[in-house]
């Protein structure tokens, strides 16, 4: 084993040493890729660091993620969602389980205009939690909705996961946007499915709205609300991604289209101040600062590794193994499904991706594929415990009475799904292909 062999399988080492312990996933790929380099090359790494730094400064594509953080922020102080979700939760209040049913309706369309989970996890949670507890919902099965709904704004395009993941394998953000439609339009699907038929087994675990709860709104009066209410968010829907899959905008131009009339939605609900435009502006700076900075350090990291040849070594290594495609295609889906539950998607994707592309490529693997498939999979890196993010938003706004073991509880049938809904995507391919190919046409 020569001196390069040694110093790669060191960084790695070092980096589990590290994160064990506590310290930042930026600082420790980018301290770990910089002294790496350093002991290899000298003073040269310091321009290898440097010059992948400013690509990705440079990188266009990475521009829309502030910009569709601040349309998040913009919907959540709108409150968009409060009218969208008391209108839809009487339309499906009759039926058994139908209160779920609206939680993750409306979390459905709140993700396909945010792409933030935090955001839309919060602010389900405060919307209809208190609501699901009073009509008697068993809480796990109302932490277990708001969650997987929540989670879905990494998922259903627009979304900075999907951006970040589109500059790091070369592939088209607009592609992986088409791509990601039906997987979590079905996804959602699954979970309404659940819960709709968990609660006619468990009547008391989903009760329907009372009689009288229900006479305060009359039908008309719910699916007129359901229609007006839907209208904001869904010609924002239609603005962003439409201008993208029409080609009239890239996804960054998109970006700050919805972003601009995000503000004038929060306007014409009303909610805008200086004080939201203000808070609106600090929370974009925070989240875009946090996904960049570990951007930078994870470049420090792949680009020492990926200039001493590592990537090229690990090929060669799956390859002298003499392991089949398939087995290794599951072996990173399980790689990335463990890492779910100490990391967040963005450390996920930095770590993974420079790793495991070329691997899929040597194997023949189509990349926008794999990206799909491991977009869809990293849905349960929000709810796997014991560091799932959705885990920690809901347990910081529910009652006293709901403890973390519950939620845990809660959550673990819709990680099954999210894995079963996976394992579809793979056995049936087209369902990613469906929407790109349209396009084409």
């Amino acid at each position: 084993m020569g001196v390069v062999e040694i110093i790669l399988i060191l960084m790695f080492v070092v980096l589990i040493i590290g994160l064990m312990t506590g310290h930042y996933l930026a600082f420790v790929l980018g301290g770990v890729g910089v002294i790496a380099g350093y002991i290899g090359w000298g003073d040269a790494a310091l321009n290898v660091v440097l010059i992948k730094v400013f690509d990705s400064m440079n990188s266009y594509n990475m521009v829309a993620i502030p910009m569709f953080v601040l349309m998040a922020n913009f919907l959540t102080y709108s409150k968009v969602a409060d009218g969208l979700f008391n209108s839809i939760r009487y339309l499906c209040g009759p039926m058994k389980g139908g209160l779920g049913l609206a939680v993750i309706g409306v979390s459905t369309i709140f993700a396909a205009t945010t792409g933030i989970v935090g955001a839309s996890v919060v602010t389900m949670g405060l919307l209809s939690m208190p609501i699901l507890l009073k009509n008697g919902y068993k809480p796990e099965i109302a932490v277990g909705a708001v969650c997987a709904g929540g989670s879905l704004g990494i998922l259903i395009p627009p979304s900075i996961m999907l951006v970040t993941m589109g500059s790091y394998s070369n592939v088209s953000v607009g592609k992986i946007f088409l791509a990601a439609i039906i997987p979590g339009l079905l996804l959602s699907l699954c979970y309404m499915i659940y819960i709709f038929v968990v609660c006619q087994i468990h009547p008391d675990w989903g009760p329907a709205m009372t009689k009288e709860e229900l006479e305060q709104m009359p039908m008309k009066e719910r699916v007129v609300g359901s229609l007006i209410n839907m209208i904001p968010p869904v010609l924002l829907i239609i603005g962003v991604l439409g201008s993208i899959f029409t080609g009239t905008a890239t996804p960054t131009e998109a970006a700050g289209i919805g972003a601009l009339v995000a503000l004038l939605l929060a306007i014409f609900y009303r909610q805008f101040s200086w004080k939201m435009l203000y808070d609106s502006l600090i929370d974009t700076m925070k989240t875009s600062s946090m996904v960049f900075i570990i951007l930078f350090g994870a470049n420090a990291f792949t680009g020492i590794f990926i200039g001493m040849n590592g990537d090229q070594l690990i090929v060669d290594l799956v390859a002298q193994l003499g392991l089949g495609k398939w087995a290794v295609f599951t072996a990173m889906c399980v790689i990335v499904f463990i890492m779910g539950m100490f990391l967040d998607w963005l450390g996920i994707v930095m770590l993974v991706f420079p790793i495991f592309l070329p691997i899929m490529d040597m194997f023949g693997f189509d990349r926008l594929w794999v990206v799909a498939v491991i977009a869809t999979l990293l849905q349960t890196c929000f709810m796997t415990p014991p560091f799932g993010f959705a885990l920690f938003y809901i347990k910081g706004i529910v009652p006293e009475g709901i403890t973390i073991s519950m939620i845990y509880r809660g959550v673990i049938p819709f990680i099954i799904i999210i894995c079963c809904v996976t394992a579809l995507l793979v056995v049936f391919p087209q369902i990613i292909y469906f929407l790109p190919n349209m396009a084409q046409i």
